[in-house]
């Protein structure tokens, strides 16, 4: 029998979780909820939009679910505020981990996680409560990722890292083994990470340099590699 579930959020995160758990999972979902000042009607995607202030009594944790559906707005601390509220409430938060994905019995996951497909999971993996990942990543053995992290895709993290709360890695981005990554950091797009990372610290990488059709270095570069 599916289980009921409510989601907090109503944006594109929000209907992402929808879809993603009522097609690849056990829950049913069967409302939206928002902070009171976000409530816009009373009816998001078809279900029913509730205010936090009354979800409670609507939705009572004893019999349902919930989730919290937010990206990783002001360094996911907005996701780790409405998490802590949701629990504080009472709720069981669900987790969500994408059956078309690779990983090993023993892997420990928290709850409220939203872990999409195309992963590649080794074992002794453990990641923390609140954590989303996005698609295609290689997460390494022995590995540990903190609370409130998100990784977008293409990610790789290598064996035996250690991952604090609220860090960001961006697309592309690469962890040595061994690293370990505090609180708060934020590893941009493309950057190849070979050492720890302190507290509240940046990683970026280079960017390409990109030349106009009529700049002499591309014309260089087109007549070098494709003849043209």
């Amino acid at each position: 029998m599916s289980k009921p579930l409510v989601i907090f959020g109503t944006a594109e995160m929000a209907e992402l979780a929808r879809f993603y758990f009522e097609n690849d999972s056990e829950y049913r979902i069967v409302a939206f909820t928002a902070d009171d000042g976000f409530v816009e009607g009373d009816s998001f995607q078809g279900l029913p939009l509730v205010p936090f202030s009354e979800v409670v009594k609507r939705f009572p944790p004893a019999e349902y679910g919930m989730h919290v559906a937010l990206s990783y707005a002001r360094l996911n601390r907005l996701r780790q505020e409405k998490y802590e509220q949701a629990r504080a409430a009472g709720y069981a938060l669900a987790s969500y981990v994408s059956s078309k994905s690779v990983s090993w019995p023993g892997l420990a996951v928290g709850d409220n996680c939203f872990i999409l497909e195309n992963q590649t999971i080794q074992p002794g993996v453990r990641i923390g409560n609140n954590v989303m990942i996005w698609s295609g990543n290689h997460l390494g053995h022995g590995s540990a990722i903190g609370d409130h992290t998100y990784i977008a895709s293409h990610v790789v993290i290598s064996g035996h890292c250690k991952i604090g709360q609220r860090n960001f890695f961006g697309v592309n981005s690469t962890l040595r083994d061994f690293c370990t990554i505090g609180n708060d950091c934020f590893i941009a797009m493309g950057a190849a990470v070979a050492r720890d990372m302190p507290d509240g610290s940046v990683a970026l990488a280079p960017q390409a340099e990109i030349y106009a059709a009529d700049d002499r270095r591309a014309k260089a570069l087109k007549r070098m590699y494709f003849k043209i």
